[in-house]
């Protein structure tokens, strides 16, 4: 049921070259198309709306569970509600993301909002990559929305990308971390043309010993705007570290507004924000080398934004 262009998306947002090994659901254009389980990874349908549970039994190693979302079909605006058990003491990758193929005249949208209960001692990666293409005037529009609950001792590391192509997101990230618990989020964003892109991170840090480290940088390009709100809520002895990077070209805008709120004297909290231009001697060092202006400068943000 997929052709050329689903695999190309699949590529993009979950590097899939083919149908993954271990428990997977891909999703594409409002209806799930293909699905696999394990021994100790459920996938079921929910019954109240769209989406679905994700039940990873407690001990589970080394496996991973993927669900791409796929849109190709014009004016369409899919939503789904995903909820996730890590169970205790599991050590689990999963890879999620959404692509968009409209080359029409009307917008695509897909809005997902995925629901996580890591459990004590569990370590989740979490990785949702963001891509959308089509020459058309139409929207292609992506709103993620990602609320975790981490229990003690559990580590949460999230890799949240988007690509190119997106012409609006709102990216909203709600993280609740209890004692010893450890949060490693990585964030990239790429916008151009006229494309605007939110993002909301909140973290509280409720248990004793609990640390959070966040790491943002984005590249706004042609006359595109970003806006970043971070806060750090440090309700217990804790740590947590906030770093935005950005770069901006041409006539863009970035916005970045940091709250740190410590709400306990032993709350340990840091906010580093820079937005600037790239810089001219690192141009000048790689077209010394042979690259044109243009080689130069994509070398550069390929590089911060890896």
């Amino acid at each position: 049921m997929m052709n050329a262009l689903d695999k190309v998306l699949l590529e993009k947002v979950a590097d899939l070259h083919e149908i993954p090994i271990g428990a997977y659901n891909i999703r594409k254009n409002g209806e799930g198309i293909s699905r696999n389980t394990t021994a100790n990874i459920d996938i079921v349908t929910k019954k109240d709306k769209p989406g679905l549970d994700v039940i990873i039994k407690p001990g589970t190693k080394n496996e991973s569970v993927h669900i791409p979302v796929i849109l190709s079909s014009n004016d369409i605006t899919d939503v789904v509600y995903n909820t996730f058990e890590v169970g205790e003491g599991s050590d689990v990758l999963i890879v999620a993301g959404c692509g968009i193929h409209n080359p029409s005249d009307s917008k695509s949208q897909h809005d997902g909002i995925h629901e996580f209960f890591v459990r004590k001692d569990a370590k989740m990666k979490y990785v949702e990559k963001h891509y959308a293409q089509g020459e058309g005037k139409g929207k292609k529009v992506l709103n993620p929305k990602t609320i975790i609950d981490v229990e003690e001792g559990g580590i949460v590391e999230l890799e949240m990308i988007q690509i190119k192509g997106v012409d609006h997101t709102d990216r909203v990230t709600e993280i609740r971390l209890q004692k010893n618990a450890r949060l490693i989020i990585t964030e990239r964003l790429l916008t151009s043309g006229s494309q605007d892109a939110d993002s909301k991170i909140i973290v509280e840090l409720l248990g004793e010993d609990s640390t959070a480290q966040i790491i943002s940088r984005s590249v706004a390009q042609n006359n595109s705007k970003q806006r970043f709100y971070f806060n750090l809520v440090g309700k217990n002895i804790c740590r947590g570290h906030v770093q935005c990077d950005s770069i901006i070209m041409h006539d863009a805008q970035v916005f970045s507004t940091p709250e740190i709120s410590a709400l306990h004297q032993d709350a340990q909290l840091i906010h580093e924000a820079a937005i600037g231009r790239i810089a001219s001697n690192q141009l000048i060092k790689l077209m010394s080398l042979g690259l044109t202006e243009e080689e130069a400068e994509e070398t550069i943000l390929n590089g911060f934004l890896k």
